[in-house]
């Protein structure tokens, strides 16, 4: 065999192999074009289908509820929770020990000033009393019997000196033993409503010991605290409403007795007390109030139902409804459309809205979470979000 021909047979030897791997390689890439098309292809299907539902639901309305935004009296005033104590309160003891002897109390009843409502026994304490007052009558007999003496000059003046001192002595010890024996009775200081009594008769009592407590209930005082911003607000004698969680509805009138004369530096707050009728005996000390103090005249405001304000970190927005001519039907269609508004004071379930919204405004109160600019809605009134002034808890 020549050389040439060996050379022929070798290069056909040589792409032998290279198209045995080409056939695999194309088949190869015939698949990965068939999967990545298939891949697109679905995609394509998927995004189709998405818009088809977005454009579907962009069409569908939205069911809202609304309010027309109305003008309304609003009174300004401040708010603070306060603790009520009587104008006049004390816990009644003995100054002394010893052994009840006497006992007065009515739980629960009405007395008057200087009315005895305990007494100690006294022991041997009116005998020594008694000792010390003739103690002191003979003094005070020595002492004019040596006046006379002393005018017919048969005493000196230091006997005369001596006998005061001797009567003025007799006269206080007669006086702090009648004090101590006023120490083992007690009386009623003032007025007032006493409450349970803690002690019974024969008892044996230390000094200092809790028998009754006595609180004049009228009138009652509330004190509470408001914000140092607050005391240009606020005067002596200036009208004050108070209620209690025990009288739901019920609200008690009265004034502002008095204002701290200083600022708490830990809080900033400055007390005040305000003073309230209470013949009827409704309010007792210990109780909590929330006090409402109005300031300033009433004004007229545009109000909303807090509902109907989205509060977000870049600014507050409410959604107002639009007419936009007829839907497919013939019918009047709305649209909403968003607004920025700054609100002011809230009282209940509403709130003031200073700018962005005006009065005769229809404005979405619930269902703005579907809602965006342009979003076309239906108005359901049915069901109502709440707008009241003082809301209560409903009765369980």
């Amino acid at each position: 065999m020549s050389t040439v021909e060996s050379d022929i047979d070798g290069g056909r030897q040589e792409r032998a192999p290279l198209r045995a791997m080409i056939k695999p390689l194309v088949i190869l890439l015939l698949a990965v074009a068939v999967i990545l098309g298939g891949i697109y292809a679905w995609h394509v299907f998927i995004g189709t289908m998405i818009k088809k539902g977005m454009a579907a639901g962009a069409a569908a309305p939205q069911t809202v509820s609304t309010v027309v935004a109305a003008t309304s009296s609003w009174q300004p005033h401040t708010e603070a929770i306060g603790s009520l104590r009587a104008v006049r309160g004390a816990d009644l003891a003995p100054q002394a020990s010893g052994v009840v002897e006497e006992l007065h109390i009515e739980s629960g009843t009405e007395v008057a000033a200087g009315t005895v409502l305990l007494k100690l026994k006294a022991n041997d304490d009116p005998a020594k009393l008694a000792q010390l007052e003739a103690a002191a009558a003979l003094a005070e007999q020595t002492y004019k019997r040596d006046q006379e003496q002393f005018a017919a000059q048969a005493v000196s003046q230091a006997t005369l000196d001596t006998d005061v001192s001797t009567l003025k002595s007799a006269r206080a010890q007669v006086l702090a033993q009648q004090a101590l024996i006023d120490e083992k009775t007690v009386k009623a200081p003032f007025a007032g409503r006493l409450g349970i009594r803690q002690v019974d008769e024969g008892q044996y009592l230390n000094a200092g010991t809790t028998v009754v407590t006595l609180q004049a209930l009228d009138p009652i005082l509330i004190d509470f605290y408001v914000p140092q911003q607050e005391l240009a607000n606020l005067k002596v004698g200036q009208a004050a409403t108070a209620t209690v969680d025990t009288y739901p509805g019920v609200h008690f009138t009265g004034t502002i007795a008095s204002i701290n004369s200083k600022v708490d530096t830990a809080s900033r707050n400055v007390q005040v007390r305000a003073s309230f009728g209470n013949a009827d005996r409704r309010l007792l000390p210990g109780m909590y109030a929330n006090v409402e103090i109005d300031r300033g005249a009433p004004t007229n405001e545009i109000t909303l139902p807090q509902s109907a304000i989205t509060y977000n970190p870049y600014g507050d927005t409410v959604f107002l409804v639009e007419k936009s001519g007829t839907d497919a039907q013939g019918r009047p269609a709305s649209v909403v459309q968003q607004r920025f508004v700054q609100l002011g004071a809230t009282r209940g379930d509403q709130v003031t809205v200073r700018s962005g919204v005006a009065a005769g405004d229809v404005v979405v109160t619930g269902g703005q979470m579907k809602l965006r600019n342009g979003t076309a809605v239906v108005v359901n009134n049915s069901v109502k979000p709440a707008d009241d002034v003082n809301p209560t808890p409903p009765n369980e």
